[in-house]
């Protein structure tokens, strides 16, 4: 059985690489892709259409019901498949994740024990603590402006936003000539309701001619919006946070051949209708040929244009108007190949499998994301979660935690926590921070205008106690 290790925390069963016929599909721990991937196309109506990958991804346990279900989205897919062809990942991840009417993310509450995966503020409130003394940290470094705003990428229920605000309510006596916003940007009109009824104790719909489609109070008496698009959000020193966000951006994959690139994609299966297969573009496509550079090495390689365009909005407003960026997510720096899967019930999915019943994620490119800055900001990192946190005093914070606990109960379920957020093995090895600062936040000591700038930035540097 191959075990996969993957970003998200799974509940129990172990996950494997299933096979189809005969053959192993693909080694995940090396990437490699088996020879025996590649025959020739079977179908009549796209015969210049693309080789087949005869493959199938990860896949749960027992998935024997589950496999025999066509989903809506499964029927609005073959419509579309039909229609124009088989259609990129990239497409179908959009699609099944983000479709008004049946996506994943429009109408499920995906997080916790009951949904399909847990992020580290379900698991402790120090993880979201110590994110809010960053930003605090950051902003004193920046000269302690007098204005800056919260922005969130994807808030998930609002918590790790929650448990950052109520750092903000404690530090008030230092904050308290700052004018804080919060703006959180959020597609799902389900999870941004449950972040509303966390946040706030009321809040209003707004019109269309808003920028912001809701806005509200929260309960420490900060303004606070909601926006389907980054675009939509004000331009200004922006604090921007992105926790477990890219890694559900819509990816492309590539595959290289004796003929060179070419890109994967999703096409209906001839012997078996209701089902969808992976096969591969005749030809070099666009998006292939303008993110492929000639000194790859890799022989399988994920590219996800929207996250390029997103680093490139985030550089160019804190290079203009100040703040910082801190980016958590499970990923590498431009090593792995094939990561995209699924998850549905805390399990591994096959992603072909009843699309918009299941998450559907890859690992994020750190090093591609680094590229998209243009150099216009400095970067740190990845570093791994174990080692972000460690230096922004976990540790210290824990020791303060079960001193004021007695109950033997409430303890181990601290310790516990801890120890999910800090093994190398769990949370602490697979997620990593990566901070965007500005340039002038690294410059030279005599070149420095600000008493309280200083070139250590907390988590990436220890974090020094006072």
């Amino acid at each position: 059985m191959w075990l996969v290790q993957s970003g998200r925390y799974l509940f129990g069963t172990a996950a494997r690489i299933v096979t189809r016929g005969d053959h192993f599909v693909r080694n995940h721990c090396n990437g490699r892709v088996a020879p025996n991937w590649i025959i020739q196309p079977n179908s009549a109506l796209f015969k210049s259409w693309p080789t087949l990958l005869k493959c199938q991804c990860f896949s749960s346990e027992s998935q024997a019901e589950e496999n025999s279900l066509v989903t809506p989205m499964m029927k609005h897919l073959m419509m579309k498949i039909k229609s124009t062809g088989p259609i990129t990942v990239a497409e179908y991840m959009q699609e099944v994740l983000t479709n008004p009417v049946m996506g994943y993310y429009m109408h499920h509450d995906m997080l916790g024990e009951k949904g399909d995966f847990v992020t580290s503020p379900e698991i402790s409130q120090i993880f979201g603590e110590l994110i809010g003394v960053w930003f605090v940290s950051e902003w004193i470094a920046s000269g302690k402006p007098e204005k800056f705003q919260l922005v969130e990428l994807g808030p998930g229920r609002g918590t790790l936003t929650e448990d950052i605000l109520r750092v903000f309510s404690q530090l008030s006596s230092v904050l308290s000539k700052c004018d804080i916003s919060v703006h959180l940007v959020e597609v799902s009109p389900k999870l941004s309701e449950i972040q509303a009824s966390i946040l706030t104790k009321e809040k209003t719909e707004l019109s269309e001619n808003h920028s912001a489609y809701m806005q509200g109070i929260t309960k420490t008496g900060l303004p606070v919006f909601w926006y389907r698009d980054l675009n939509d959000v004000p331009v200004g020193n922006s604090f921007y946070l992105a926790h477990e966000f890219f890694d559900a951006l819509p990816i492309h994959k590539f595959q290289k051949t004796q003929k060179g690139w070419r890109e994967i994609l999703v096409d209906i299966d001839p012997h078996a209708p209701e089902r969808l297969r992976f096969v591969l573009a005749p030809s070099a496509t666009p998006t292939g040929k303008a993110f492929i550079h000639d000194k790859e090495s890799r022989d399988h390689v994920e590219v996800c244009p929207e996250a390029g365009i997103i680093m490139q909005k985030l550089a160019l407003n804190i290079e203009k108007n100040g703040g910082a960026a801190l980016i958590i997510d499970y990923g590498h720096d431009g090593t792995k190949t094939d990561t995209f899967r699924g998850f549905r019930r805390h399990k591994l999915h096959e992603v072909l499998i009843s699309p918009g019943t299941a998450d559907l994620t890859a690992d994020v490119d750190f090093s591609y994301l680094r590229r998209m800055t243009q150099g216009r900001v400095a970067t740190l990192g990845p570093i791994k979660q174990q080692e972000f946190l460690k230096n922004m005093g976990i540790d210290f914070r824990l020791q303060v935690l079960l001193k004021n606990v007695s109950d033997a109960v409430t303890r181990g379920q601290l310790l516990q926590s801890y120890e999910m957020l800090m093994d190398l093995d769990k949370m602490g090895g697979r997620f990593h921070f990566f901070a965007v600062l500005r340039q002038c936040r690294f410059a030279a000591s005599d070149q420095r205008t600000t008493q309280n700038s200083s070139t250590t930035v907390a988590g990436f540097d220890e974090l020094l106690l006072k």
